[in-house]
């Protein structure tokens, strides 16, 4: 995705660390879905999919082996709960979740660990990423959003 690339090569970057500063954004700016004790969900901003979800501590923290144990379990439930909105408001056919740990590891903001829930649907990629260097999402963020804040479970 091209626009994607000025976020890489650091043009496009807030000041400071984008997950310390998302929570505290203005509702209409917020791509937050829902808040936890010590995790939220976020869309992201440049997603893979549509309904590409992170799972990301409120605490600045880079390790997973670094977050105490309210921080796993509720960053674990979260997740499960994300694929559960997911499934009711998309009917993906599968999921790819994971986190990718340091910057040789492939994450894009090293410093701030977030987990990653990608909905996936059989025959999602096409010829538009590798001809186009684009991805065809059918919806604006902020409507997923939207739709999945309506389906999250109030806590």
């Amino acid at each position: 995705m091209p626009h994607r690339l000025a976020y890489v090569t650091g043009e496009d970057r807030p000041d400071g660390c984008p997950f310390c500063l998302a929570p505290g954004l203005p509702e209409a700016d917020s791509l937050v879905v829902a808040r936890g004790e010590t995790v939220y969900a976020i869309l992201n901003l440049y997603p893979y999919n549509p309904g590409h979800l992170m799972i990301v501590p409120f605490r600045h923290v880079a390790d997973y082996t670094d977050l105490t144990e309210q921080e796993t379990a509720e960053l674990a439930a979260m997740t499960r709960t994300g694929m559960r909105v997911l499934r009711s408001v998309s009917s993906p056919h599968g999921f790819n979740i994971g986190m990718n740990q340091g910057s040789i590891a492939g994450a894009g903001i090293a410093a701030h660990l977030h987990q990653h829930i990608v909905p996936r649907w059989g025959g999602d990629a096409n010829f538009m990423p590798v001809i186009g260097r684009t991805k065809v999402l059918p919806q604006l963020l902020g409507e997923t959003r939207q739709l999945l804040i309506k389906a999250w479970p109030s806590s």
